[in-house]
Parts: C-alpha cells; sequence; structure tokens
C-alpha cells in the first residue's frame, strides 16, 4: 500500500510552504515573501506519531486571474486535491477572511475530501478573536498556528493523522530515480509529461516556471520510477531572484538523489556551455546518465542529420563518451518511449558487476598489449584489481607506486573496462593504490 497523501491549499501567501517546512523538518519548499512562489504540486514524506504520509505542498489559488500561470496552478491544485487522502486548508489570521478564502472552501467542498482548517499567523493563542469570522467557510473549526513559529503544529497533526486511512505500506527500494535537468525552457516538464502521458506537472514557454523539483511515482512493466522535474540551471551571473537560487541548488540536490540524470539539450541551440556545467554536474556526482535531443521536430534533417548532430556532441562534450544519445520531441511524442528504455538500461550497467579472475585476465592482457610508460627508469606495476562497489561501478587497482600513473594510461585501462564490458550511460570510478608485490 501506498502512503496516504496529505495536501496543505489556500490562496497565496497565506504560508502553506512555511507550514509544509515545518512539517517535513526542513527547508524543502521554497519560502518568500512574495505571492505566488510556489507553483507546481511538491511532494516530500513526512510521519507524526508513528503515521507516516506523503505531504503536498500547493500553489496559492487565485481565482480572478485568468492568466496562464495562475490558470495551470488552479489546474495542479485540484489534481493534488483529487489525489489527498486529507486537506490542509491554511488561511491567514491576520488578514481575516477574503473572497478567495470562500472560493476555495467551496471548491474544497465540492471535493468531499476531510478538511482541517488551519489559521496559520496567530500571534494570540488566548482567545478566538483573530480567527473567529473562518467559522463562516463551512469546514469545521479552525486550529489556531504559527507555522514560522512552530507553535500549535502538533495539535493540528494529532488531528490530521487521526483523519488518514491507517494502512500498511512498505518504501520500495528498487525505485529508479531519475533527475530531468537541463538549462531552462529546453521541454524539462514537456518531456516528463510526455512520459506520463498526463499534465503533471506545468508546462509553458516561460523559462523558469518550474521551480520546485518535483517528484512522481510511475510504473511501468512491473518497474518503478521516479521522475524528479527541475528547475532550469542558468548561469550563476544571470540569476538574480533569491528564490531561483534555491531552485537551482534544489536540482543539484535532486541530481545528488537520483541514479540517473536525464540531460536535456534544445536541438535548436545546440550544446551550450552551460550544457557543458549541467551534464559535468551528473558526472562528478557519478550518476548514470542519458543525453536527450529535444525538440528534435524543429529540426530540418537528412539521413546523415542525427549521426552529424552525435559527433558534435561527442567533441562538445568529450568527457562523457559513455553517455547514449537520443533524439526526441516531447511536443510530436518522438521517441519519448525508448527514454525509459534507455534508462533501464544505463541502470543495469549502473549496477553491474564483473567476476574478479575475468577482470584481473583483462587487465593483464591490457598490459601486455600496451604497458604502462617508464618514469626515470620505473614503470608502473599493477598487481591485482578488484571491483569494490557499485552505482557507479567502483575498481581498486593495486599498484607498486601511484605516482607513476598517468592520466592517459587511466584514459586507456578505462577504454579497455567499457570495451570488455560495455558500461554504457554510467561513469566508472578507478582507484589506485600503493600495495608492496608480497601483499
Amino acid at each position: 500500500m501506498t502512503k496516504p497523501i496529505v495536501a496543505i491549499v489556500g490562496r497565496p501567501n497565506v504560508g502553506k510552504s512555511t507550514l509544509f517546512n515545518r512539517i517535513v523538518g526542513g527547508r524543502v519548499a521554497i519560502v518568500e515573501g512574495i505571492p505566488g512562489v510556489t507553483r507546481d504540486r511538491l511532494y516530500q514524506d513526512a510521519e507524526w506519531n508513528g503515521v507516516g504520509f506523503t505531504l503536498v505542498d500547493t500553489g496559492g489559488l487565485d481565482f480572478d486571474d485568468e492568466s496562464e500561470i495562475p490558470s495551470n496552478v488552479r489546474k495542479q491544485v485540484e489534481m493534488a486535491v483529487q489525489e489527498a487522502d486529507a486537506i490542509l486548508f491554511v488561511v491567514d489570521a491576520r488578514a481575516g477572511l477574503t473572497t478567495t478564502d470562500d472560493a476555495v472552501a467551496g471548491m474544497l467542498r465540492r471535493a468531499d475530501k476531510p478538511v482541517i482548517l488551519v489559521a496559520n499567523k496567530v500571534e494570540q493563542f488566548g482567545g478566538a478573536q483573530d480567527y473567529y469570522d473562518f467559522y463562516r467557510l463551512g469546514l469545521g473549526e479552525p486550529i489556531p498556528v504559527s507555522a514560522a513559529e512552530g507553535l500549535n503544529t502538533g495539535d493540528m497533526l494529532d488531528n490530521l493523522v487521526e483523519l488518514l486511512p491507517h494502512s500498511e505500506y512498505e518504501e520500495d527500494p528498487d525505485s529508479i530515480r531519475i533527475a530531468v535537468i537541463g538549462r531552462p525552457n529546453v521541454g524539462k516538464s514537456s518531456l516528463v509529461n510526455a512520459i506520463l502521458g498526463q499534465e503533471r506537472v506545468i508546462v509553458s514557454d516561460i523559462p523558469g516556471t518550474t521551480r520546485d523539483a518535483i517528484d512522481t511515482l510511475i510504473e511501468r512493466d512491473g518497474k518503478r520510477y521516479i521522475l524528479v522535474d527541475t528547475a532550469g540551471m542558468r548561469r550563476r551571473s544571470k540569476i538574480d531572484l533569491p528564490t531561483e537560487k534555491y531552485s537551482v541548488i534544489r536540482s543539484l540536490r535532486a541530481v545528488d538523489r537520483s541514479h540517473v540524470a536525464l540531460v536535456l539539450l534544445d536541438a535548436v541551440e545546440g550544446v551550450t556551455e552551460q550544457d557543458k556545467k549541467i551534464a559535468g554536474y551528473a558526472h562528478e556526482k557519478g550518476k548514470a546518465s542519458i543525453l536527450v535531443v529535444n525538440k528534435w521536430d524543429l529540426i530540418e534533417k537528412d539521413d546523415r542529420t542525427a549521426s552529424k548532430y552525435t559527433e558534435t556532441i561527442r567533441e562538445e562534450i568529450a568527457f562523457m563518451q559513455y553517455m547514449p544519445v537520443v533524439f526526441t520531441s516531447a511536443l510530436t511524442k518522438q521517441r519519448v518511449s525508448r527514454v525509459l528504455d534507455l534508462v533501464d538500461k544505463v541502470v543495469e550497467n549502473y549496477n553491474m558487476r564483473v567476476a574478479t579472475p575475468g577482470l584481473n585476465n583483462l587487465i593483464r592482457e591490457a598490459v601486455l598489449q600496451s604497458p604502462p610508460p617508464s618514469y626515470k627508469n620505473r614503470r608502473l606495476k599493477i598487481y591485482y584489481v578488484s571491483q569494490q562497489g557499485v552505482r557507479p561501478p567502483k575498481f581498486v587497482f593495486y599498484v607498486n607506486d601511484t605516482q607513476l600513473l598517468h592520466f592517459s594510461y587511466l584514459r586507456y585501462l578505462e577504454n579497455q573496462l567499457r570495451s570488455a564490458y560495455g558500461f554504457e550511460g554510467t561513469p566508472l570510478k578507478i582507484i589506485m593504490r600503493n600495495r608492496d608485490k608480497e601483499e
């Protein structure tokens, strides 16, 4: 069974993200004194008194603004409410009851889900004067809290867990976490939606629309994948708004928590310096990676276009020759189905273990074919090799003197490993250690 889902809803700037962070125990949602900062649904596991649940932070609801972003936010909140087992409806006790609060309450009554009315930003807990008007919403007694100070949130959570369905659930350690990363407006959200076959995250042509890293579970052929759509990562000099700085940090953390990084490029713009830096971060963190060239439908093509484009990519991102390339169009769904097939393949390589005898035979033959160069009449000797880990595959070479290893010979050894075992899509970690021959 899955964990029960709790959605936090309300109009903009009532403290939903602050409450979210207070419950999950860290700065996960963006908190900024600007209305409308949280746009997509943000998921995080939480627990209270031994009861686990998944908390969903949502964008602020504005029923008067019909422009693109507020309209999409409303759609996202409605989807979150449909998914939820219970709702935390947050209102601002300082500001008092508003017409938007009335509209939100009407939407929640129609949804027919258990609702806890949370009067946030309460300063005095001795009476009901700060939140008396909220009784008029018809959603029961408001629970006064101060999310910023953590006051009375325990009572609120006590009430919440009583409403949740109590069922056993198990975390699946075999779920594959996939971080979708890239510059702003390369089509990350569109690709996620194309993979899912439904609108799960907001899609817009406005760069910077996705500000939170959004986790989505998908199952296919008995396998579970967690897709993480991340905010676009601009060059640091281009980032002015503090909100966006938090988003980039969160995107990097999403890579840290992932097994596979889908590095998206814009086919029209080609490889940029920022693309190289983004891909390089995944490489440095030892993540399996796939290069997804999106918007391929906008390119005029002949029978050599894809191969020429791939050659250019290999030249520009030379340090990640192992990364498979797939050309997609999230708009037309072209080759989108191949993405998860490639994920399966690179994850298999990411977890590959090599038998020790075969590994040492391979390296002995490689050394015989091309001996290490000598330095000051001394030559590197490789006594033994063993694999000591996966995700990514980690190989330890025991040698006579690590100082004798030239980087070009290290690259040669890596190429021999890849030639023999493939390892497409995954970096390899090679460590040299000094060891006496007797040892």
